[in-house]
């Protein structure tokens, strides 16, 4: 009886995984061949980028024209096998001309990682405690990632705030990192691991979650334009979006 039960599957070559997974689907050789066919990315730079590959998906590339973006154009390019979006991009871009285009700004690329700390006597006075160890905190984060310190980035501040939850209070330290170019979930939880045995010292509580917080509202795009009436028929369109909108 067949299993996805496949211990070591990811110890496998590629080839060594693919010819499992044609015996496991009953693939004929036309359908594994295709598998095969990478187009421009090779096998070996795909099977280094995520686990347990067994070819690529080639998908179509087109480029949105009409885009003016801060006073400059821009071709831009979309891979997407949806057919009508390019089209609905550029048809959209083209509108937004009339009046400047589109107008784009970006705050400075902080992430947040965070740092809970409960069973806690006094959460207000840890807090302060934390507070008070900022710069042995920083330092510390900062250790980890040398890298991203001498390109100007790194762990810059840190906020503390207690939380009233329904299994008691809890102390929240947030390490604020400047991630320059970098998505920067690596280096932040890598921080946030090295920094939480300092919090359990100061707190004298226990750490569970170290980790990068996914509401980034430190790190914000904004993008906005003007499209005047004319170009989207008239003003009983205009007044059905906005109440579409409301």
């Amino acid at each position: 009886m067949k299993s996805s039960r496949v211990p070591g599957f990811y110890k496998l070559s590629p080839e060594e995984r693919l010819n499992f997974v044609k015996e496991f689907a009953g693939l004929t050789d036309g359908e594994a061949e295709l598998l095969r066919s990478t187009g421009s990315l090779s096998i070996d730079l795909a099977d280094r980028m995520i686990e347990n590959v067994i070819g690529a998906i080639p998908i179509p590339l087109g480029i949105a024209v009409n885009f003016l973006i801060n006073g400059r154009d821009y071709l831009i390019p979309m891979a997407i096998e949806e057919p009508s979006v390019v089209a609905a991009a550029s048809y959209a871009a083209r509108m937004t001309r009339a009046k400047g285009g589109i107008f784009t700004s970006s705050t400075e690329p902080i992430m947040i990682g965070q740092i809970q700390a409960v069973g806690i006597k006094d959460p207000y006075r840890a807090r302060m405690a934390i507070l008070e160890a900022k710069e042995e905190i920083l330092k510390k984060a900062n250790e980890q990632d040398p890298m991203l310190v001498s390109v100007g980035g790194g762990a810059k501040d840190i906020q503390v705030k207690v939380i009233e939850s329904m299994v008691g209070p809890m102390v929240i330290t947030e390490l604020l990192v400047d991630c320059r170019d970098a998505m920067g979930a690596n280096a932040v939880n890598t921080m946030a691991e090295a920094v939480a045995p300092m919090i359990e010292r100061i707190t004298k509580g226990k750490v569970y979650l170290r980790i990068v917080s996914n509401l980034a509202t430190r790190r914000l795009a904004r993008a906005w334009t003007v499209v005047a009436k004319e170009e989207v028929g008239g003003e009983e369109v205009v007044d059905g979006i906005i109440q579409a909108y409301a």
